[in-house]
């Protein structure tokens, strides 16, 4: 992962929960929410949060004597979520490095993350952070993509700006959001961190959109790959999404348009 890569500002916050969210993580959020919710949490961390869509799947999941503190790296992607939030005394937001969480050991009695770990730089550390800020029993419950060639939408917008930008093609998607994708190792590193309990489920869900153009604008311009397209030529952002348009179009048709989307889901026990 490049330094770059956990850089979520500017219009990506907005486009990222305008497009992705519905796009490819609102069926995993439901997921992760129904998961975190039958371990009864009343002292639950997120890390990692994005835009929110986790939270707003799982506050009202939370019995009304819950804490709820959701933390992300980015600023500007947590006052996003804040502001997608309905009013509710029991969330605290709060800037945080996954890395260093600012919180006292054995805090909580749930830690979750939604599509984050991939973006740890040092995953052990945050593994072994987890497990601190957690009680004996409590769970680490977290979602990472499976390989991008699994994902395929992300797999043509990749193809495409290739042939876009064949000298250095971006390869963000691959290298990031789908570049922790082995579960010997997810297990291993967990296991190492001291986590006593590892389960690894891998889940296929559909990604729906109404046109090929969305998923285009989503990757391109809702996320990192975004700063990678303009770092290669700052004018090419719009004719480049126009091309990721096209490329799923002409594998998927020009109405709406499906594909599959794959994760693996981990349970890790202290």
């Amino acid at each position: 992962m490049l330094e770059t890569d956990k850089v979520f500002a500017g219009s990506i916050p907005e486009n990222y929960d305008r497009y992705m969210v519905p796009l490819i993580f609102e069926p995993f959020a439901a997921d992760l929410a129904r998961r975190a919710a039958s371990f009864s949490p009343t002292a639950v961390l997120e890390i990692a949060a994005g835009t929110g869509v986790v939270t707003r799947a799982l506050a009202p999941k939370l019995s009304p004597g819950a804490s709820y503190i959701v933390t992300d790296l980015n600023q500007p992607m947590l006052d996003y979520a804040a502001s997608r939030q309905a009013p509710d005394s029991r969330i605290k937001w709060l800037q945080a490095d996954a890395l260093a969480l600012p919180f006292e050991n054995a805090a909580f009695d749930l830690v979750c993350c939604q599509f984050g770990a991939m973006f740890f730089p040092d995953r052990p550390s945050g593994y072994r952070e987890a497990k601190r800020v957690l009680k004996r029993g409590g769970h680490f419950l977290f979602n990472v993509w499976d390989r991008i060639e699994e994902n395929v939408f992300a797999d043509d917008v990749t193809n495409a700006l290739a042939e876009i930008f064949p000298n250095d093609p971006p390869r963000f998607l691959a290298r990031t959001p789908h570049g922790y994708h082995d579960t010997a190792r997810i297990r291993d590193e967990l296991e190492d961190a001291g986590f006593s309990r590892v389960v690894i489920e891998t889940r296929a869900e559909q990604s729906r959109a109404s046109s090929p153009r969305l998923p285009a604008i989503a990757y391109c311009q809702g996320t990192v790959l975004r700063s990678e397209i303009e770092a290669r030529d700052a004018g090419k952002l719009q004719a480049a999404t126009d091309y990721a348009a096209s490329a799923i179009a002409r594998r998927h048709g020009n109405g709406e348009v499906t594909a599959k989307i794959q994760a693996h889901v981990v349970v890790a026990v202290v």
